[in-house]
C-alpha cells in the first residue's frame, strides 16, 4: 500500500521526463518515458528507489537492475554506466532520488554501536561491492512514504523533514544494505574519506601515495582494502572518476579541453587516448552521439 501511495506522490508531482525538486533537500523525483541506454556516469552518496520500471548500473562490469522490489544504495562516490533502458510511455519509470549526507549517516551509525549494535567483524569470503541492492520492507517503505508526503506542505517540510530524513536514513542503515553503509559511514572508514577527497578534487593531481597516507596505511595494504570496498584498483577508480565525470560534462555539453581541464588532464591528447580506450569512441564523436536524458539519475 505504501508503494502505490509513493508511486501516486511521484506521478502527481513528475510532468516531465527528468529530476523534479521536492522541497526537501537531497530529495528529487525523477520519471523517463523513453529508453535512456547506459551512459557513463557518477552514482554520489544516495539510495534510489523504483515505484515502476527499472533502472540498471554497471560498476566494473557488474550488472546491477533494480525495480520496485530492490533499492540501490551507493554510500561512496562511484564511477559507473547508468541507464533505463526499458522505459517507454507504456512501461514509464518513476522513482526517487535521496542524496546520503554523510554527516547525519555517520552520526546514525556511531548512534546504532552506542545502543549496542556492533558491526560484525567483515567475513574472509566478503565480496568486494561499490553498490548494493537491498529488498524494499516495511520500514523503508513507511519512512519513504512519511518523507515524501511533506512534499505537500512547506510549513510541514521546514518543522519535519530534518527528523523524517533522519527516520528513513535510520530504516537504510536497519535494511538489508545496513551492514553494508554502515561499513561506509562507520568510525574509521578511511577508504571512504579517501574517495570523498578524490570526487571533491579531481582537477588536482592525485597520488596514490597520498591517498595511502591519508588514510594512515601503507600503500600495499591500502591497495587491498580500497579494492576490497570498490572492487577496483585506487589506480582504475581514479582513471574511471575522471573519464566519466568528463563524459558527463561533454553530454552537458562542455568541450572537450574543458572536460579535460575539469577533471585534472593536462595534456588533452592523453585524455583523448585514454578516453577512446574507455569507451571505444574520441571524446567528440562520443559527444556528438549522445542522447542522454538531461536529468535522470
Amino acid at each position: 500500500m505504501s508503494k502505490d501511495q509513493i508511486r501516486h506522490i511521484i506521478e502527481r508531482h513528475s510532468h516531465t521526463d527528468g529530476l523534479t525538486e521536492t522541497g526537501i533537500k537531497g530529495v528529487q523525483y525523477f520519471r523517463a518515458t523513453s529508453a535512456i541506454p547506459c551512459a557513463p556516469a557518477v552514482y554520489e552518496p544516495s539510495v534510489i528507489a523504483i515505484v515502476s520500471g527499472a533502472k540498471e548500473a554497471v560498476l566494473d562490469g557488474q550488472r546491477y537492475v533494480y525495480d520496485d522490489s530492490r533499492y540501490m544504495c551507493c554510500p561512496m562516490s562511484m564511477p559507473v554506466k547508468a541507464g533505463a533502458p526499458s522505459a517507454s510511455p507504456q512501461t514509464p519509470l518513476f522513482g526517487v532520488y535521496i542524496a546520503l549526507d554523510a554527516r547525519l549517516m555517520a552520526e546514525l551509525s556511531l548512534e546504532m554501536e552506542s545502543a549496542g549494535s556492533l558491526l560484525p567483524p567483515a567475513p574472509a569470503d566478503l565480496r568486494a561491492e561499490g553498490i548494493k541492492l537491498a529488498a524494499w520492507d516495511g520500514a523503508f517503505s513507511d519512512a519513504l512514504l512519511r518523507l515524501l508526503q511533506l512534499s505537500e506542505s512547506e510549513t510541514d517540510r521546514a518543522v519535519l523533514a530534518e527528523a523524517r530524513l533522519r527516520e528513513l536514513y535510520y530504516a537504510i542503515l536497519k535494511g538489508e544494505a545496513g551492514l553494508f553503509a554502515r561499513r561506509a559511514f562507520g568510525a574509521g572508514n578511511a577508504v571512504a574519506r579517501a574517495i570523498s577527497h578524490v570526487a571533491a578534487h579531481l582537477d588536482a593531481p592525485i597520488s596514490i601515495d597520498a591517498m595511502a597516507q591519508r588514510a594512515g596505511m601503507s600503500r600495499a595494504v591500502f591497495h587491498r582494502k580500497f579494492k576490497q570496498v570498490t572492487t577496483m584498483s585506487p589506480i582504475q577508480f581514479v582513471k574511471s572518476m575522471r573519464l566519466n565525470n568528463a563524459a558527463v560534462k561533454i553530454a552537458g555539453g562542455a568541450t572537450v579541453s574543458e572536460a579535460a581541464m575539469a577533471v585534472g588532464y593536462v595534456s588533452a591528447s592523453q585524455f583523448s587516448r585514454e578516453f577512446k580506450r574507455m569507451y571505444g569512441q574520441s571524446p567528440r564523436e562520443w559527444g556528438d552521439a549522445q542522447q542522454i536524458a538531461a536529468g535522470v539519475v
